[in-house]
């Protein structure tokens, strides 16, 4: 099975708009599989890519890219050209991305903003950050961020390790990792503090809600009176929030909702090199170009 070939055949469902962060594209823990699943199966003429879409702390000191992770990209790229709006924000894994934000830049539709606003069908205004402005470790303790990285990343390998023993007891998948960020006192505290000061900003601000991502925690509640929207991740949970036409907004646990096992191999087994994911970008580019080309009146 090749990276384009659907894992399953899904009618497309059309939302408003969609949001999706925290898909760490790069690592070996990227679901990337199910995020081309979800993205091939939903139609929207919003996308909102809200923050450590590409994984670049990983891929400063390794490299990892197959098939999959191709596709989600295409797929990306594919919704703009389609006349999506394709909003880029940001995040702390991938604040290489950052730099390019004063200069306006727009690769094949896709805008690269350091926040957005949305509002909804409905007429609610909705804050978009990453969410790491408001995590003290990542603001004031980089060392610690990064030795927490390292620490989730052995978490989840321990996880998947665990996770076969259980299969072959007889015992459904469980997620380790996420019993014991649960578990920790201190990071129940944190992830509170962080919605509280995520939506406290943004009632501050005049808005109605919020939409974050950063903490691999999906949620949407309401928060001293605003709306906290977090969209969780493609990591551990495949999660993302979905605007439906009558302002209407849901989370989608995708892995829930279509019973898939996250510890099902990926189909997508041969890596792409830096080079080849250079070649299929600019294949996008350049595809981008001739339809606008094609698109413009004459003699403008």
């Amino acid at each position: 099975m090749n990276a384009s070939t659907p894992l399953r055949h899904f009618e497309t469902t059309a939302y408003r708009s969609v949001f999706i962060s925290d898909t760490h594209l790069g690592t070996r823990g990227c679901r990337a599989d199910f995020l081309a699943d979800f993205l091939r199966s939903v139609s929207c003429e919003n996308l909102f890519l809200v923050g450590d879409i590409i994984d670049g702390w990983r891929l400063r000191r390794s490299w990892f890219w197959d098939q999959h992770h191709d596709e989600v990209l295409r797929l990306i790229l594919r919704a703009a050209r389609g006349g999506a709006n394709v909003v880029y924000v940001p995040g702390n894994h991938d604040e290489m991305m950052r730099k390019y934000v004063p200069l306006g830049l727009e690769v094949c539709g896709v805008k690269l903003q350091m926040e957005a606003q949305h509002v909804t069908a409905d007429g609610r205004r909705l804050l978009i950050t990453h969410g790491d402005a408001f995590d003290s470790v990542v603001r004031h303790a980089r060392i610690l961020a990064l030795l927490g990285d390292g620490a989730y990343t052995l978490a989840l390998g321990v996880n998947r390790y665990f996770n076969k023993v259980r299969i072959r007891l007889g015992y459904p998948y469980w997620s380790l990792s996420a019993w014991l960020k649960r578990q920790v006192k201190e990071a129940v505290k944190a992830i509170d503090r962080f919605e509280t000061a995520l939506a406290d900003d943004a009632r501050r601000r005049g808005f109605d809600g919020v939409v974050c991502g950063h903490i691999h925690h999906a949620e949407m509640r309401m928060v001293n009176g605003v709306m906290y929207l977090n969209d969780g991740d493609w990591v551990e949970s495949c999660t993302a929030l979905v605007e439906h036409h009558d302002g209407r907004l849901e989370l989608v646990d995708w892995v829930a909702r279509n019973k898939l096992s996250l510890l099902r191999n990926a189909a997508g087994k041969n890596v792409t090199s830096k080079s080849q994911l250079i070649q299929s970008v600019s294949v996008e580019i350049a595809a981008a170009q001739r339809e606008a080309a094609t698109c413009e009146p004459a003699g403008g």
